[in-house]
Parts: C-alpha cells; sequence; structure tokens
C-alpha cells in the first residue's frame, strides 16, 4: 500500500520541488526591482541637486538630526515593506500548491493512485467530444470476483495488496492514450481508444481476465481472484454515465452467466434490466399483499409409496403473466433482500393451511442461506409455530449446502435451537455444493435430500446410480434418512427402494398443488381413478402410531432409523390401486 501511495504521488513532489525553485527566483526579482527604484530616486536626487537643497534647508534651520532619524525610519519602512511583500507572496503561492494538491487528490485514489471515479468521467466525455474526428474507444468496467473472501479469511491489508496489484496489472495492459480507474471498493474501469475492429478490444479483455486471475503473492503464500468484464463502446450520443452504465449492465450479464468472462453491451441487455426491475417491484408488492402462496407436492415413504407428508413450494399468482415458479422470482427476492419476509409469510400461510390436516403428516420448507446470518431465525420460526399452533415435530427446515459456507458457526447455532424445540432438519441438493463429511458430523442433520440432477438418471448412467447408491450409503452410517428429489419413473422407484433410499418426491406421485387440491384430496373416498391416490378408511383406535423404529443389520448395513409409522386411516397411497 505504501508503495503504491508512494509512487504514484512522486510525480507531484518533483512538481513541487520545481516550483519551489521558481518562487526564489520569483522573490529575488522583486528585491532586485525594488532596489533599481532606490537606486533611480537616488540618481534623480543628485542630479537635480534635491539632496543638497535638502541638506541646507536642515543645516539653515537645525533640521539636520530630524533628516536623518526619517531617512532611517524610512529604510526600516523599506524594510519592513519588502518582507511583508515576499511573505504575502509566499502566503499566496503555498495556498495555490495547496490548492492544486487538493485537487490532484481529489482526482486519484490514495490507494492504488489510479484515477478516481470523477477524473475518469471527465476523461470519457472529452473521448466522446473526439469521436466525430474518426477516434474510437471503449470502456471497460471490471469487478474482481472472489475477492471478499480474501479480506475475510486474510485481512484488509491483503485485500489492499490485491488492489495495489490489480492497479498495477491493468496499468501494464494499457495502450496509449489510455485511462486506469478505481471507481471504489473492487470495482475498476479502463478507458480504452482502439483502431480497427472490436477483436482487438475482445483480445484485450481476455488478456485483462488472464493478467487479473493469476496467482498474487502474498505472506508466503498466494491468493486467487478472478474478474467479469463489461464493455461498452464510447459514442457521440451517450453520455459517460450512461456509458458506464452500459457497461455496468454487460459486466452483471457476464456474472448471470458464471463470472470469468467479458461481455459486449447490448441494446437487448437494458431491456432486460428493465423487465427485472419492474419484476422486482411487483415482487416487493406481491410479497407484502401475500400474493405469494404455498404449493405442496407430496412426499411418499418406499417402498410403499405412503404419503408422509408435503414439501411447501413458492408459487406466484401474477395478475398479468399467470402462475409463476420460483425459479422466477426466488432468484431476485435472494438478491434485494426479500428472502426472509417472503419466507415467513410462507410459512406462516403453510402452517395455518396444515394444521387441520392429519397429525402424522410433515411439511417441509426450504430456509435461504442468507436468513441463517440472523441470529433470531429460531425465534421467528418458533413464533410462527406458536401462532398457529403447528406442532414443531411436524415441521422440517430444508437448507442448501452454501448455507453452511457462508457462516458454519451462525449455522451451527440456528440448527440446533431449531432441533431442540423439535424441528426436523434436512441438508437439501445433497451433492451439488460443499458439503463435507465435517458439516454432516457437526450439525447433525436428520435426513439427506439426494438431488433431482443424479436422480433423474440413475437407471440411464451406472456411474451415476454409483454416486446415488454411495450417498444411500453414506447417510445409512451417519444413521440419515435419504429422500430422493425428481422421481418420475416406477423404475427409479424400484431401485432406490432396492438400495435402502427412505423416501422420494416427484412427479411420479404428485404435482405441487394448491390447498385446495390437498383438501380434496384428504376428504376423497377410498377408491379413486387408476394413478390417483387412494385413502385407505380404517379407524384410528386399531393404529399404534411409532415415530422410530430399528431395523435389522444385515448386507445393507447397521440399523438405521426408518420412516414413522403412520395410521391407515390416513395413508395416501400413490402410483397404483390399492385395496383399503
Amino acid at each position: 500500500m505504501a508503495r503504491a501511495v508512494s509512487k504514484s504521488w512522486v510525480g507531484f513532489r518533483s512538481r513541487s520541488r520545481s516550483r519551489s525553485k521558481s518562487w526564489g527566483k520569483g522573490e529575488l526579482y522583486e528585491t532586485l526591482c525594488l532596489l533599481i527604484i532606490g537606486a533611480g530616486c537616488y540618481l534623480i536626487g543628485s542630479v537635480l541637486g534635491i539632496f543638497e537643497v535638502v541638506i541646507a534647508f536642515s543645516l539653515r534651520h537645525g533640521l539636520l538630526d530630524l533628516v536623518m532619524l526619517a531617512g532611517c525610519m524610512g529604510i526600516a519602512l523599506f524594510g519592513a515593506i519588502i518582507r511583508k511583500s515576499l511573505t504575502l507572496r509566499r502566503t499566496m503561492l503555498e495556498r495555490d500548491a495547496a490548492a492544486r494538491q487538493a485537487e490532484a487528490i481529489a482526482r486519484h485514489d490514495a490507494l492504488t493512485g489510479l484515477t478516481n471515479r470523477r477524473h475518469f468521467v471527465e476523461a470519457v466525455e472529452r473521448a466522446r467530444e473526439r469521436m466525430g474526428e474518426g477516434e474510437r474507444a471503449a470502456v471497460f468496467l471490471i469487478d474482481l470476483d472472489r475477492f471478499k473472501p480474501v479480506n475475510d479469511l486474510y485481512g484488509h491489508a491483503a485485500g489492499n495488496a490485491v488492489l495495489c496489484t490489480v492497479a498495477d496489472r491493468l496499468q501494464e495492459l494499457l495502450p496509449a492514450g489510455g485511462m486506469a480507474a478505481r471507481l471504489g471498493g473492487d470495482e475498476f474501469a479502463l478507458l480504452v481508444p482502439f483502431t480497427g475492429s472490436l477483436e482487438t478490444i475482445k483480445r484485450l479483455a481476455q488478456q485483462a481476465i488472464a493478467s487479473l486471475t493469476a496467482p498474487i503473492g502474498w505472506n508466503d503464500g498466494e491468493v486467487k481472484i478472478g474478474a467479469t468484464i463489461g464493455i461498452a463502446l464510447v459514442t457521440a450520443e451517450h453520455d459517460a454515465d450512461a456509458l458506464l452504465h452500459a457497461a455496468d449492465l454487460a459486466m452483471y450479464q457476464g456474472k448471470r452467466e458464471g463470472r470469468g468472462t467479458f461481455r459486449v453491451f447490448e441494446d437487448a441487455m437494458d431491456t432486460e434490466l428493465r423487465e427485472r426491475a419492474a419484476l422486482e417491484a411487483e415482487l416487493r408488492e406481491a410479497v407484502e399483499r401475500g400474493e405469494i402462496e404455498p404449493f405442496y407436492q407430496p412426499v411418499v415413504a418406499l417402498p410403499g409409496r405412503d404419503c408422509v407428508g408435503f414439501e411447501v413450494l413458492a408459487r406466484w399468482r401474477h395478475p398479468t403473466r399467470g402462475l409463476l415458479g420460483p425459479d422466477q422470482f426466488i432468484g431476485i427476492a435472494e438478491e434485494t433482500g426479500m428472502i426472509a419476509d417472503l419466507s415467513y409469510r410462507l410459512l406462516q400461510q403453510a402452517c395455518r393451511d396444515a394444521v387441520s390436516w392429519p397429525s402424522h403428516l410433515q411439511l417441509a420448507i426450504n430456509i435461504a442461506p442468507q436468513q441463517f446470518q440472523d441470529r433470531g431465525l429460531a425465534q421467528r420460526l418458533l413464533g410462527i409455530l406458536a401462532e398457529t399452533g403447528f406442532s414443531p415435530r411436524r415441521l422440517e427446515v430444508e437448507i442448501t449446502e452454501s448455507a453452511l459456507v457462508q457462516d458454519l458457526e451462525a449455522a451451527r447455532t440456528t440448527l440446533t435451537s431449531l432441533q431442540n424445540l423439535g424441528v426436523r432438519i434436512a441438508l437439501d441438493d445433497f451433492g451439488t455444493g460443499y458439503s463435507s463429511l465435517y458439516h454432516l458430523r457437526e450439525l447433525k442433520f436428520d435426513k439427506l435430500k439426494i438431488d433431482r440432477s443424479y436422480v433423474d438418471t440413475i437407471t440411464l448412467s451406472e456411474e451415476r446410480a454409483k454416486l446415488v447408491d454411495a450417498i444411500i450409503s453414506l447417510g445409512r452410517s451417519l444413521g440419515l434418512v435419504t429422500t430422493a428429489e425428481g422421481i418420475e419413473t416406477d423404475a427409479s422407484v424400484d431401485w432406490l427402494s432396492g438400495q435402502g433410499c427412505d423416501f422420494g418426491q416427484g412427479y411420479l406421485f404428485g404435482k405441487p398443488m394448491p390447498k385446495e387440491e390437498i383438501d380434496t384430496l384428504l376428504e376423497a373416498g377410498p377408491v379413486l381413478p387408476r394413478d390417483a391416490p387412494v385413502i385407505a378408511a380404517r379407524p384410528s383406535s386399531e393404529v399404534e402410531a411409532s415415530s422410530e423404529v430399528e431395523g435389522p443389520a444385515g448386507d445393507n448395513g447397521p440399523a438405521r432409523p426408518a420412516a414413522p409409522s403412520i395410521p391407515d386411516h390416513a395413508i395416501i397411497r400413490y402410483g397404483r390401486v390399492r385395496a383399503a
């Protein structure tokens, strides 16, 4: 950091020294001028005889001593005037130098020495004015990837070193006449003049990404970052702010498509952003008005296909777009911070819906990773359960693997609090994120949910089948039950059942349904058409429920928890017509 700042101001200090020399010459010139004026006065007095007249008059009237006193005082006053003049001049020059230094500081980033946003915008405006002369230029907006973990893991000193290194590498890549700027945080910009085709700009963007992804030395080790670049071509029709906005749109398009790449701005990006902004505003209103409603997808025990509960899935009844699935708005809710309010409202409504359903049916709801940063999450969930009268033992909270990476200790505290209340915890989409055996052991989950991307191909790919089998065996060894998501064929059910998977979920057993359809399903008679669920009637007094049973140890491994027994009068059987 010190190296970068020192280098950035070395030019300024050299200019300051040259100005100091110029000040000395100016003071000497002023003094010589005053001396010449004094000598001129003496010559005039001598030639015209003024001095003789004054002396004769003084002698005749006895005023010689007074004249000598006045002369000495005049000399002293003349010296004081000269000193005051020089001091005033020096003060004015120092003030001008301070103003120039303040202006220089205001136009440069103190850490990296690069141009700041203000100066960069001015340079872009000047480039726009030259567009009519046949020159071309492009604005690069560069956002660093994986920079925040550097600050979190190694401290701000490492982060500052990374920013200075990035600044140096960008300056090395700049063509003649270009400008590099730090706009703030981990965001940089380049103004790049070019001739020829757009391929020149694209090659420079690729070189910049390759340079910035190279390891950066720090404390006998290395840190690695990446970069995503948005590019906008400078035109006379769009001002600097519009060009930076266009480059920003292109950069975020690159981030959405995987990071570590570059994108050139296209008009369609602006259209997409405006549509997204409109959808975001509508989503905020929809959350406040309660338009996001819960749908319920059945979860069944394998191999019998007996319904044990439902997963709560969000649906948005949009007034003009129709029924929207979570893939169309949950991402926006997470990015804008609306996900917590949306999830709490969704759970509240789901608990109200399910409180009157048979008591063995559980509800599973997904909690977003951002919500685990809230230390009051457990209290919020408990408050909803108390308000709706829904038993904590009927609730299952699903978390994704990315929530564990963000803050393991926060996740541990929250999950432990929920489990102490009787809430079950499931690790969702297992196999697609960053989980380790350490996480599984330390956080003491109750269930593993196998991602649908594995389940889809178990009957087609031997390698995928082996992976699913390994996940089921891992869950069994850790005392966890397993649920397979995305089941769509009977062959998948048979294979998963044979490997010991406990639960299944997918369109084979039922699509996500609103409360009204679930109520109809639970109230239906004992005989239903083929491929529809059947409810078998039997007095509940003849059934004895148990929440946990142990299976015998055998070829499939040690004893493990099994699905809870379900009263037959409330059993829903899927996929086949079965006698009541």
